[in-house]
């Protein structure tokens, strides 16, 4: 039970950092730099938004666990 709740943290978080935070914080680092090629704005754009996507994952799964263990108690190992 304390994966599924880490998982469903994890999408929660990933989420809202996708709507709340990547693209705005992508936009601000990319708007910051001079480039020579349009590509090379769109592939950094992209990258840095996956990127941040994917610490929203990781964050909310962190959460998630330790949510999970708080309402999940630890099963009990027979001896």
């Amino acid at each position: 039970m304390r994966y599924v709740i880490a998982m469903v943290f994890a999408v929660i978080g990933a989420g809202l950092m996708m709507m709340f935070v990547s693209s705005d914080v992508a936009s601000t680092i990319v708007a910051g730099r001079r480039f020579d090629n349009p590509d090379d704005v769109a592939d950094l754009h992209a990258a840095l938004f996956m990127a941040l996507n994917v610490v929203g994952l990781i964050v909310g799964w962190a959460l998630g666990w330790m949510f999970g263990s708080i309402l999940v108690p630890p099963e009990k190992v027979p001896e």
